[in-house]
């Protein structure tokens, strides 16, 4: 079983696993460093109501990728199982990264392993929430 790498990021501010540089794009590198930015802001509109947090701070997104046809993929979490909005989040998470200019289409899957924590969360949501 491969196991999720942590969402640490780079000076940029971008988790590593966005840089697929295992597997080479068909998009040029400035096209994709662009939509792939423009993924993070659309993801950063779509938040958990319960939370005044956006997914991608609070480290909900475990996974994006943005095939060479333009079609992204999401793999995302909950912050808990029970979470009363489990079946609405992958249609905002697809409806915002479907609206970034150039993204053919978007797919988002709730994954739970592993189980999200709050050491997934950005300084910047930790702040917001008062968590240290």
């Amino acid at each position: 079983m491969t196991e999720t790498p942590e969402p640490k990021p780079d000076a940029l501010g971008k988790p590593d696993w966005l840089k697929d540089e295992a597997r080479p794009s068909a998009i040029p590198p400035e096209e994709l460093a662009q939509l792939t930015d423009q993924v993070i802001a659309a993801l950063k509109t779509v938040y958990d109501p319960e939370i005044p947090v956006d997914i991608f701070e609070l480290g909900l997104i475990y996974r994006v990728d943005i095939d060479d046809d333009r079609n992204v993929a999401v793999e995302m979490t909950l912050t808990a199982p029970g979470c009363p909005v489990a079946g609405d989040m992958p249609g905002w998470v697809e409806n915002a990264v479907s609206a970034v200019p150039g993204i053919k289409s978007a797919k988002a899957t709730i994954v739970f392993d592993p189980p999200w924590d709050h050491s997934r969360m950005s300084d910047e949501a930790r702040m917001a929430l008062n968590i240290w």
